[in-house]
């Protein structure tokens, strides 16, 4: 898909299809109003017979429109004009493109981002195009036998932008959303592979090709027999039951000299989770291939910021593990040894990605790093506390825990965050070890991320749970490519502020 932007009159355009908004009750933007003036009123006669009223999300599309150079115009409804907010250009954005897929308009010149959405710039209208573009087109089946494809697909689309003097921003918008929407591809296809494809292993050699593509990355593996030298224990417990072999990806991604400390992304990279010998319940299990989804969205984000060059050093982690129930596995009452040097004695071992994340966050401590990130599919808490819309967020951080929200208000890739008092510490008391390796089924997502805490006192750390927002459930069912927009958008961030310091 070809994306670009350019500043011109609608009139002038010579494309397959040009793309104008209408606003309720038949309101003509200023482009269509340009169309509908050389058009004799072509357009304004149709509206007065009740073609189109403008409500969000109709559309109308014109053949060989009266003087108008370009073939076809879709009139698209935008709703009220002056409730026109980010998430309804969003939802516009994907019915046009989804009609245009289905018109054979093969080209499209877009006004859309012409439109004024409320707390928003030319950069937000035109980069939230490019990704929902790159959304809605987004396909996954490359194991289906026979693939369906459009006649003829949408290959190309202009963006265009009020005036010459916006056209560098739109360009650095259009950059930055495709680099986004590539990592986001790479999290998706990794995480709706199966689990008999997409094992730990396989994790691995991702982050090895991601090293081979760009020369400001490398990466290393930590297998079992290393793992067992640094005394991670508690990761080890969690992929005992399983034949595939725990690997552990480390990718270091250089922007700047090495003295700057990095930014430290860990995803929770369960290829599959049973629940182990605390059995999960059978329907729904198959959806249990995407308990790795925070290490997708590392690696997707990895993928984006190497395509970006941002000037900064980020390290990513990639916590690859299996949950299976076998002889050998680990059970309830077992206590194991962490890391750190704390023992855990386990209640559940379905709550087992906080297992494996406490060692990754005490291995990352030899980077020395400016901050941490973890990712984690972690707590079906956390989705009956937030449902699908947002990620929840935890931090010992106050500044950083303020930066990745205003990161995610930006990506339009929301995260909430959640109480971390010392209140709830209490309820992961054992009466054998350090620590429960649950505490209840009150505030859940909480007790969890007050787990991870114990393990993140020589930096600042940030906990995301996505596990109600890494994938959808029913019929359109599949990874979403979260966070990689939030965390992106965190390093674009940091990457600024960093060069203007």
């Amino acid at each position: 898909m070809e994306f670009s932007v350019k500043s011109g009159s609608a009139e002038k355009q010579r494309s397959a299809c040009i793309v104008v908004g209408v606003f309720e009750p038949r309101r003509l933007t200023s482009v269509a109003e340009q169309l509908d003036k050389i058009s004799d009123g072509y357009i304004s006669n149709l509206l007065r017979r009740g073609d189109l009223e403008g409500k969000a999300g109709q559309m109308l599309l014109l053949h060989h429109v009266p003087n108008v150079l370009s073939e076809r115009i879709l009139l698209v409804g935008c709703g009220k004009e002056r409730e026109l907010d980010e998430r309804q250009y969003r939802q516009i954005i994907a019915k046009t493109i989804n009609t245009l897929n289905e018109t054979g308009s093969m080209e499209a010149v877009c006004f859309l981002p012409e439109m004024h959405v409320k707390g928003r710039d030319t950069y937000w209208k035109v980069r939230m195009a490019v990704e929902a573009t790159q959304d809605c087109l987004y396909t996954f089946n490359q194991l289906k036998s026979k693939k369906e494809e459009p006649r003829r697909p949408l290959r190309k689309i202009v963006f265009n932008v009020p005036t010459r003097k916006e056209l560098s921003i739109g360009e650095r918008a259009v950059e930055h959303a495709l680099a986004i929407s590539a990592g986001q591809k790479v999290c998706r296809d990794v995480a709706n592979l199966p689990p008999n494809i997409c094992n730990p292993e396989y994790l691995g050699n991702q982050a090895l090709e991601l090293a081979d593509k760009y020369d400001n990355v490398s990466t290393y593996l930590v297998k079992e027999k290393e793992m067992q030298e640094l005394g991670m224990g508690s990761y080890l417990a969690v992929g005992r039951g399983s034949e595939n072999e725990s690997v552990m990806s480390v990718i270091q991604y250089q922007g700047t000299d090495k003295e700057t400390a990095p930014i430290v992304l860990v995803g929770k990279g369960l290829t599959f989770d049973t629940g182990g010998i605390s059995l999960k319940p059978g329907a729904g299990m198959d959806e249990m291939k995407y308990d790795m989804g925070g290490a997708a969205g590392v690696l997707g984000t990895m993928h984006a910021l190497a395509e970006l060059k941002l000037p900064i050093n980020v390290v990513g982690i990639l916590a690859g593990c299996e949950n299976m129930p076998d002889g050998r596995a680990y059970r309830p009452g077992d206590i194991l040894t962490t890391m750190s040097g704390l023992t855990v004695e386990v209640l559940n071992t379905d709550a087992e990605g906080r297992l494996v994340l406490c060692d990754a966050l005490t291995y990352v401590e030899r980077f020395n790093p400016d901050s941490v990130i973890d990712v984690a599919t972690l707590t079906g808490a956390c989705v009956i506390a937030l449902g699908h819309h947002a990620t929840g967020l935890m931090s010992n951080h106050n500044p950083l825990a303020h930066d990745i929200v205003n990161a995610s208000e930006q990506s339009g890739d929301r995260a909430w965050r959640l109480p971390l008092w010392d209140d709830y510490q209490e309820l992961l008391e054992s009466p054998f070890a350090d620590m429960a390796n649950i505490g209840g089924r009150a505030a859940g997502s909480i007790t969890a991320g007050c787990f991870l805490s114990r393990f993140t006192k020589k930096y600042n750390w940030a906990h995301l749970d996505i596990a109600g927002t890494a994938w959808n459930s029913g019929k359109n069912k599949g990874s979403t490519g979260r966070p990689v927009p939030l965390l992106t958008q965190y390093l674009i961030n940091r990457a600024s502020n960093q060069v203007s310091d």
